[in-house]
């Protein structure tokens, strides 16, 4: 049977379902040119308007990362288990957890990605280390993995091409926050990686793309049952987002933060995160079987001083410059730097995510366009957290600017909500969303 554009997108148009051979053939003539972008835009919002069901969303998510090469598993080999976060503002996360896990003995291949919206990318931060080079071959990238344990890629144009071209489409189309094809786009790229198991951050509040807990725990669970029905054990973790994480927002300081964590010197919060997420991994590879003797071996490389060396090579083994790690002097610095203190005595009550990763954006930190270039040098360092009391006229945070911005100090400053009498922050972790059975 032939392929007829017109009827595969009104059949989602009127609320239908598709059989997997038939997105299949979509996803087939997308890349030979037969389905062409305006009628994939066409489709994508019929699926944002109507939906998917899990097998769509299946089919789908193989359909893609069928579109290009992927990494083969080895049978014989230490466990491949990487992590995913949906985007935070200060996430880090994945810059010292990765080398954290490589050194208790798990492979850990990384295809991260860049800057989106009002969050950092894990790629344009590890691009402030001179020489880094995210842009390697899916043969090279073996081949580190096979000498350190760990590389972080950014999405090479071999893996999962179709959700490249299908992702462009949806952030001009307004089609970006549709659950399946959040979905599909994550999966079809880790997946592509040859992994034994998979742990998701998936973050909720102000700061975070999803914003709602509800609906955050819908897509874990939609993550974990897609990614299982294809064959790879995932396990999803909710964390707060509505606070900056860590003390950083900026590319080269979120390097130096990450450095902090794997010399065990880091904010609690960032450390914590980074732990659990590692224990989760340990666990899920079968490095361990308690969350105790995970944490142990796990402060134990952090303490030995292995974790840092694994970062230290994986840098070097990707073309960076390691003597950063000794001397942050080396990473790119910003030429003006100003403080911002507390207008009075108090409690922070509240400090704005989004506030200031919007100022950072203003800074340069991220992109308003898809052209604008990153300044690596310019961010937010802050010194105080949530809950803390504060007197007046001390230091809040500290921007890093190239030049003087005289509206960025009231901008900063917008953010925070300092009151008298204590107050509560939820929780970091907001628990772990087991996987659900293939349906």
């Amino acid at each position: 049977m032939s392929f007829h554009p017109s009827l595969f997108i009104e059949t989602k148009r009127d609320g239908g379902e598709h059989a997997g051979s038939e997105i299949l053939e979509m996803v087939t003539h997308f890349q030979n040119g037969s389905f062409t972008d305006y009628q994939m835009s066409a489709w994508l919002m019929a699926v944002f308007l109507r939906g998917m069901s899990s097998a769509e969303t299946t089919a789908l998510t193989i359909a893609m990362m069928n579109s290009g090469k992927q990494a083969k598993r080895s049978k014989d080999g230490p466990p491949r288990i990487d992590k995913h976060s949906t985007g935070g503002v200060g996430d880090k996360i994945s810059i010292p957890l990765a080398p954290l896990v490589a050194s208790c003995g798990v492979v850990v291949p990384m295809i991260a990605g860049r800057g989106l919206g009002h969050t950092g990318g894990t790629v344009d931060k590890l691009e402030s280390i001179k020489g880094y080079n995210t842009r390697l071959t899916l043969r090279r990238f073996e081949q580190v993995l096979r000498k350190v344990g760990t590389a972080i890629i950014g999405q090479t144009a071999d893996i999962a091409p179709v959700d490249r071209r299908t992702y462009a489409l949806r952030d001009v189309t307004g089609t970006v926050a549709s659950e399946p094809l959040i979905i599909a786009s994550i999966l079809s790229k880790k997946l592509a990686e040859g992994l034994d198991g998979l742990v998701l951050d998936v973050k909720v509040g102000r700061g975070a793309f999803m914003q709602d807990a509800g609906a955050g725990r819908s897509l874990a669970k939609g993550l974990c049952s897609v990614a299982a029905s294809i064959g790879t054990p995932t396990v999803a973790r909710l964390t707060d987002m509505s606070a900056p994480l860590g003390r950083t927002i900026g590319n080269a300081l979120e390097i130096g933060e990450s450095v902090a964590i794997l010399k065990g010197e880091g904010p609690q919060d960032t450390s914590e995160l980074t732990l659990l997420l590692a224990e989760d991994m340990l666990l899920l590879g079968g490095i361990e079987k308690t969350r105790k003797a995970a944490r142990r071996l796990l402060l134990d490389k952090i303490h030995s001083g292995e974790a840092l060396a694994r970062f230290s090579k994986m840098v070097e083994a990707q073309g960076g410059d390691p003597r950063f790690i000794d001397d942050p002097r080396l990473l790119p610095r910003a030429r003006t730097r100003a403080v911002v203190c507390a207008p009075r005595s108090g409690t922070v009550h509240e400090i704005d995510p989004l506030t200031l990763a919007y100022l950072a954006l203003d800074l340069g930190a991220g992109r308003k366009r898809a052209e604008d270039k990153i300044d690596p040098r310019v961010g937010i360092e802050l010194h105080v957290s949530r809950a803390e009391q504060v007197q007046k006229g001390q230091p809040l945070l500290t921007l890093h600017m190239q030049g003087n911005r005289s509206d960025a100090a009231e901008k900063a400053l917008g953010a925070f909500s300092i009151r008298k009498g204590p107050t509560k922050t939820p929780p970091l972790s907001l628990g772990l969303v087991k996987k659900l059975p293939a349906q």
